[in-house]
């Protein structure tokens, strides 16, 4: 957690011709964010697409795995404005509330020059699959818990 960006910095830096895009979750970005600066500094024109659930996602989900739904610190309510924090730094910062902003919000963000943020509000109880639990092996992934499906 908090990988992507910085590896995203180094992968802009040793691609500059190639688009970089980052995925990332608030809390990961939140961890890291500081760089945001290395990237505006450098002119580095790295896209971040912050999937923003106003939690740790993947630490909700592992707490749903294997402590019955008890969750404890996971939420980020008290989190910036991504979008805003952009602008601090004199760069660009796009949100997405809704599907219909998607297509025409990355579409721009994706054309804009320079580092680019894109807050995108999601569900904050989406899980991520596949997944494989701890102790399983790789064939043992879970696909679809809703579902109850295993590859």
């Amino acid at each position: 957690m908090g990988y992507g960006f910085p590896a995203a910095v180094g992968a802009q830096l040793g691609c500059p011709d190639q688009m970089v895009v980052c995925i990332t979750g608030d809390g990961s970005f939140q961890m890291s964010m500081q760089e945001f600066g290395t990237a505006v500094e450098h002119k580095l024109p790295i896209k971040v697409i912050i999937l923003n659930n106003h939690q740790l996602g993947m630490v909700r989900q592992l707490q749903e795995f294997y402590c019955d739904e008890r969750y404890f610190g996971v939420d980020y309510t008290g989190q910036p404005d991504f979008a805003m924090f952009a602008g601090c730094y004199g760069a660009a910062g796009f949100r997405i509330n809704r599907p219909d902003d998607l297509e025409p919000v990355l579409t721009e963000a994706l054309n804009t020059p320079g580092p680019v943020i894109v807050d995108c509000t999601v569900c904050g109880r989406e899980n991520v699959y596949p997944m494989v639990l701890g102790g399983a092996c790789i064939d043992e992934a879970i696909v679809d818990r809703a579902r109850g499906e295993k590859n």
